[in-house]
């Protein structure tokens, strides 16, 4: 039951990235007229969301001093992240910005893995895991084309 619960998580964070791009891609479109401007203020709101929920459930923050720098980089990822696909959503639609954005997103992850990088356990690309990522290349394709 608790994998389950997991993998709910999962597609839900996931039915949140092309909501999240059409929601900014609207916002861009009616107001804020950039899509930089439009992720800046959802960044804006998120981060205050972040803030409450931290302040409310009495997170403790820790040592700068117990970090390296280059982990604050995942917020620069982010940004440059929700900034793209806010600019791609009007442009690709949301399935081609999605698939495309899942075959980089599988890209990357399989050579994280492959090398055991960030932290990740290594699993060796092996046969199997290859044919996954030509199929959901053949997918982005399809998608893409038709």
């Amino acid at each position: 039951m608790g994998q389950m619960v997991w993998i709910v998580l999962a597609l839900l964070a996931g039915a949140t990235l092309p909501t999240q791009a059409g929601i900014n891609a609207a916002l861009q479109a009616s107001w804020a007229r950039h899509p930089a401007l439009a992720s800046l203020i959802s960044f804006t709101v998120g981060t205050a969301a972040l803030a409450l929920y931290v302040l409310a459930a009495r997170i403790p923050f820790p040592s700068v001093s117990t970090s390296s720098a280059w982990q604050w980089t995942g917020g620069l990822l982010g940004a440059f992240f929700v900034t793209v696909v806010t600019f791609l959503a009007p442009r690709l639609g949301a399935t081609a910005m999605i698939a495309l954005v899942l075959a980089g997103q599988m890209a990357a992850s399989v050579t994280l893995d492959h090398f055991g990088l960030l932290g990740y356990p290594e699993r060796p690309l092996g046969l199997v895991r290859f044919a996954g990522l030509v199929l959901v290349a053949v997918g982005v394709f399809l998608v893409r084309r038709f």
